[in-house]
């Protein structure tokens, strides 16, 4: 009898033992971190925007549209932090006067101007160029202005490989085929062509370059990149220039995507001596500015067959206008600046906000800080 336990012990021990592992995926373990603000922002020029004593001071932060149940949220999080949520502009202004922190949508010279104890700004974007004009934002050093870059990148990147896969597997022709119940196969006469073994550029590898990086490799392409500072090379990038390598590298890519921020070093930098440089019948992604772009020497390279297609999620003019010839052109993809739109990219950037708001009551240094020199 005591046998028999013993070995109807041994028999569910060794039942458990072989189910454990399936319990606990990979996946379930790896999904906390897509939003998890430490993972996803930045600690580079992190500073205190004011010393609350450990969150006794009061302070209070102008809002956007938020939620009742996310402005709960943000109470538990900073309860010295009192948060006016779903203001005008115009109601903004009329409170800046009090305001220790607000919303850059609101940012204008009559806020800046009234807005005397404003220490910290929080855009709703990764790119703060359109602020960068704003000279009395620049000049008050006190405020710490921080974006949301990081957050947009796996939503983007998965919007990057959206339209590479349709230029390279020819896509729109087919589209257009069905459209006309049309059993035909090479309307356009393009080649399709595989992502494996071909050479994907990422021009401008930070948050959302890397993202795009980390795709390409699982697509079995060789990866490059260019960043502004350094050359350290995540596992899945082959190689890392500086930017002022870019004309180097571009003979060498199949696919080249730009992600670099709007800057005077950016504008314009792919102008016709880097169309110039690239493989004939390259494609060229741009999710990144329109102004990147100089749009004429696109519509060249187009034309010529130097490039063999373009995705534009961004363009310049923007938006465009209905009788631009971009529409028009052969092998052109262009969606209105929406790569980033996802669920997942709302939960991301709210992740973030409440993590800097939590910090901005504890008097904890921010994250995602924007360096004014270098634009972003």
């Amino acid at each position: 009898m005591l046998r028999a336990l013993i070995l109807a012990l041994v028999l569910v021990a060794g039942c458990r033992s072989t189910r454990e592992p399936v319990v606990a995926p990979a996946q379930t373990q790896a999904t906390p971190s897509l939003t998890d603000a430490l993972a996803i922002g930045s600690d580079r020029d992190a500073r205190v925007a004011v010393d609350t004593q450990g969150g006794k001071k009061e302070l209070l932060y102008l809002a956007g549209d938020l939620s009742e149940d996310e402005q709960d949220v943000l109470y538990q999080l900073a309860p010295n932090v009192r948060v006016l949520a779903k203001l005008s502009r115009e109601q903004a202004l009329a409170h800046a006067a009090e305001a220790d922190g607000c919303d850059a949508r609101f940012l204008s010279p009559e806020f800046l101007a009234k807005a005397k104890k404003l220490v910290w700004v929080q855009a709703q974007s990764a790119g703060v160029d359109r602020y960068a004009s704003l000279t009395d934002l620049r000049a008050r050093t006190e405020i710490v202005f921080c974006n949301l870059r990081g957050v947009h990148g796996p939503a983007i990147a998965d919007h990057v490989f959206a339209m590479v896969l349709a230029l390279s597997r020819d896509l729109p022709s087919a589209w257009r085929a069905q459209a006309e119940a049309r059993w035909d196969g090479a309307e356009s006469g393009r080649e399709p062509f595989a992502l494996a073994g071909r050479t994907l550029l990422v021009v401008g590898l930070g948050g959302i370059g890397t993202e795009v990086a980390r795709r390409a490799k699982g697509f079995e392409m060789r990866v490059l990149a260019t960043r502004r500072s350094g050359t350290d090379a995540p596992p899945f990038v082959d190689r890392v220039e500086l930017a002022d390598k870019l004309l180097e590298l571009l003979p060498e890519a199949d696919v080249v995507v730009l992600c670099v921020p709007l800057t005077p070093e950016t504008t314009h930098l792919f102008d016709a001596r880097a169309f110039a440089a690239l493989k004939p019948g390259a494609l060229l992604v741009n999710i990144a500015r329109g102004k990147v772009v100089d749009t004429q020497a696109l519509i060249d390279a187009l034309k010529s067959k130097r490039l063999g297609g373009a995705a534009l999620d961004v363009t310049d003019p923007e938006p465009l206008p209905a009788d631009h010839e971009l529409w028009k052109l052969d092998g052109v993809l262009i969606t209105p600046h929406v790569a980033a739109r996802s669920a997942l990219t709302e939960e991301r950037a709210n992740a973030l906000f409440r993590e800097n708001l939590r910090r901005f009551g504890k008097g904890e240094p921010l994250l995602n800080v924007v360096d004014w020199k270098s634009g972003y």
